[in-house]
């Protein structure tokens, strides 16, 4: 499969955009559902992410195709997704993906064809940015999603779906240098995704991206869940909580140490029973038939 993108840089993603590839089936599908994990999904008991995943992606009969780009070791995590989602589907593949000559190849393209539902390991989101960024594989995703396959990803897998990615740093303080920030694959527009969050304290890397971005909403994702994107519309799911700042109204200024100070900034901490709508920027409570 040749075309544009296939010897891109690792950046060059914006371009690639755009470019029309052949849906994996006819299926219909609904596009563009993301599952966005922040890390340490349970993946021996209940799993109640992953199992979502597989609903979203057709049920027993989904084929998901496991992409390891992100981790060193591929051998060991393909044992351990393998066992994850044995007895919940009914295909299975594991991608390591770990040169860009792989993920131009039109041999990874053909077993990504075949996939309901593509997932992301963790590890290091660089490594799928410099890997799989501006390839053959990065333009059939988009496509892909648009026509209705699945996509997840945990920790860096995670992290590398919004349009601007946060790619590590640390501090107490908000700083310009508490974190790092690069292009990531615009798999979901508006958006700045941490993850680890609550169990890596890592909002003040998170309000420092926000205050970069500001038209962008900061989502912090806690370990063991997700943010299920459909649409305009997230639901979070798991045993966390996904942490959203919104910066639209708020105002930020610099100390003479390079400090953010940041005023009239909105938080909203939301565990599982809640949505956000991104469109209006409002939390929502979902209804269920409990007392019914």
């Amino acid at each position: 499969m040749n075309g544009p993108g296939a010897n891109n840089v690792a950046y060059a993603v914006s371009v690639t955009r755009g470019v029309q590839v052949m849906a994996s089936d006819e299926t219909a599908r609904t596009p563009g559902i993301l599952v966005i994990i922040g890390g340490s999904e349970d993946r021996r008991g209940d799993r109640e992410i992953l199992r979502r995943f597989v609903d979203l992606a057709g049920g027993a009969d989904a084929h998901i195709v496991v992409v390891g780009t992100a981790t060193t070791m591929p051998d060991e995590v393909e044992v351990d997704y393998k066992h994850a989602f044995s007895d919940l589907v009914a295909g299975f593949d594991f991608l390591a993906i770990s040169s860009r000559e792989e993920a131009n190849d039109p041999a990874t393209i053909e077993r990504l064809r075949k996939a309901s539902g593509v997932f992301f390991t963790g590890g290091d989101q660089l490594r799928i940015a410099t890997i799989v960024g501006g390839s053959q594989t990065d333009i059939f995703l988009h496509q892909a999603s648009r026509d209705g396959i699945v996509i997840g990803g945990t920790s860096a897998g995670a992290a590398m779906m919004s349009s601007t990615m946060i790619l590590g740093g640390s501090d107490t303080v908000p700083t310009q240098d508490a974190v790092r920030l690069g292009p990531g694959f615009e798999l979901v527009s508006g958006l700045l995704i941490d993850m680890h969050f609550a169990e890596r304290g890592r909002l003040a890397r998170l309000l420092a991206a926000v205050a970069q971005f500001p038209h962008e909403l900061g989502v912090g994702i806690d370990e063991d869940t997700a943010l299920v994107v459909e649409g305009n519309r997230c639901e979070v799911i798991g045993s966390g909580a996904a942490t959203i700042v919104d910066a639209g109204k708020a105002t930020s200024e610099h100390n003479n140490s390079g400090a953010f100070g940041l005023t009239d900034v909105r938080l909203h901490v939301l565990p599982a029973g809640f949505a956000f709508d991104l469109s209006t920027r409002e939390p929502q409570i979902i209804e269920t038939d409990a007392g019914a």
